[in-house]
């Protein structure tokens, strides 16, 4: 059973019902984790071609709490690398986009401000950027960067202060660099920075649900011996 197929009430007593099937650590683990986590900037990949670099974007952002990830695929697909995502996808929420200015769009939409990271006259380094307000970091291909689109339609322009003859890092490590620095900066100086209570609902019973063996049966058997809960 998937989780868009379940109502509040569901999702509730589900929550309440699932823990007893995992460790008392790994219950300490979640409540840790979830408690931690960042909605007050999302990641954003624009038509990144490699997958182990989209892969290791989407392991660092589960190991710096940032739950949200947008794929741009204007052109190239995004493709993970189990070998070194290392399991990291199922814990994020990634949404795949079609179009840069579709995914931009949705963001400015929903509040957030657009941060394009490159080298630019107005730029300003990670240590400057005001993270008082939340924002979409966006980063762009492995060889030309963000397209121009992006560059028309940020708000803002970020960079890593470089100090050698390399004008650049591989987007990856840019990618965990600037989420490191960020995240950090985020938990310090934004006193709401995480997960709304229907999002943790949401997100803890999807972690749930992936951390227990056969879930899914768990979960059919429980609402079907709960006529309560059963769907009109």
């Amino acid at each position: 059973m998937n989780l868009p197929e379940l109502n509040t009430a569901q999702k509730k007593a589900l929550i309440e019902y699932l823990p007893q099937f995992i460790t008392e650590e790994r219950k300490t683990r979640l409540n840790e984790v979830i408690a931690n986590r960042i909605t007050h900037m999302h990641v954003v990949l624009e038509d990144v071609y490699q997958a182990h670099n989209a892969s290791a974007v989407v392991r660092s952002a589960d190991c710096f709490g940032v739950q949200y990830l947008h794929f741009v695929e204007n052109r190239n697909k995004y493709k993970i690398s189990g070998d070194v995502a290392l399991g990291a996808s199922q814990w994020v929420n990634v949404k795949r986009h079609v179009s840069t200015k579709e995914a931009l769009q949705h963001l400015k939409q929903s509040g957030f401000r657009i941060v394009a990271t490159s080298p630019h006259k107005n730029d300003k380094t990670i240590y400057e950027l005001d993270v008082k307000e939340k924002f979409a970091l966006v980063f762009g291909t492995e060889k030309e960067g963000i397209t121009s689109e992006v560059i028309e339609m940020a708000d803002e322009f970020v960079k890593i202060p470089m100090m050698g003859f390399t004008e650049s890092f591989n987007i990856s490590v840019c990618a965990a660099l600037c989420m490191h620095e960020l995240t950090n900066r985020i938990r310090k100086e934004v006193k709401d920075f995480g997960l709304s209570a229907e999002e943790k609902q949401d997100i803890y019973l999807h972690w749930l649900q992936k951390t227990i063996k056969k879930s899914d049966l768990l979960v059919a058997d429980f609402i079907r011996k709960n006529p309560i809960l059963s769907p009109k």
